[in-house]
């Protein structure tokens, strides 16, 4: 009779165990994510393969109206640069760009923008409105170029020392915590004691 019983209780255990296995799939895949977000990295610490590595070629036409010149790898040799990917429907580009136009008087760094997925009209009105932190920009229309960087959206920062070589990447936007924790420290190992540049 137990014998019975425990063969018809053995197809109800499956059907229960096949219907319970996706819950447990997913609340096992939370536990993972929650666990990064919680103890892991920071998301926005993307590494990029590309450190240390020669920065990509930059051949991008100008932002026209903006008098500033094309983004070329002119542009960038032999200066440390700060390489900026941003456009003018990003609202964290919004929130970083008075920190690039403080970085940008700095004659210590280069700063430059690539300007993604923009309407240029919409690019000119964003850059008179904040003000115009590039000493070159270069418009990538369909953001063909930014692949070569490893771009995943915007804002995205790279740092190039004069050599072009990357030295390091920023995800999001920057202000002056990401800058003092992060981008400072790469430019003092790099070209030096900051004297000259912010705190």
């Amino acid at each position: 009779m137990s014998d019975d019983g425990d063969e018809k209780r053995g197809p109800g255990k499956r059907r229960t165990l096949m219907a319970a296995l996706p819950l447990i799939v997913v609340a096992a895949l939370f536990a993972v994510f929650g666990w990064q977000i919680l103890f892991g990295r920071d998301p926005s610490e993307i590494p990029s393969v590309l450190i240390g590595k020669q920065a990509p070629e930059l051949n991008l036409p100008p932002l026209e109206g903006s008098n500033r010149p094309a983004l070329t790898s002119a542009e960038i040799a032999g200066k440390f640069t700060l390489v900026n990917v941003f456009a003018s429907w990003c609202v964290p580009c919004r929130q970083e760009h008075p920190f690039l136009m403080e970085l940008s008087e700095n004659p210590d760094v280069n700063v430059v923008g690539i300007n993604y997925k923009d309407n240029p009209d919409n690019a000119l009105r964003f850059l008179g409105e904040l003000g115009n932190p590039y000493s070159a920009i270069g418009v990538d229309k369909r953001g063909a170029a930014v692949i070569d960087w490893g771009v995943y959206g915007v804002p995205e920062t790279f740092v190039v020392g004069p050599d072009g070589t990357i030295i390091f990447k920023k995800v999001g936007p920057i202000d002056p915590a990401s800058y003092a924790k992060d981008i400072l420290p790469v430019i003092n190992r790099t070209i030096g004691p900051a004297s000259r540049l912010m705190n």
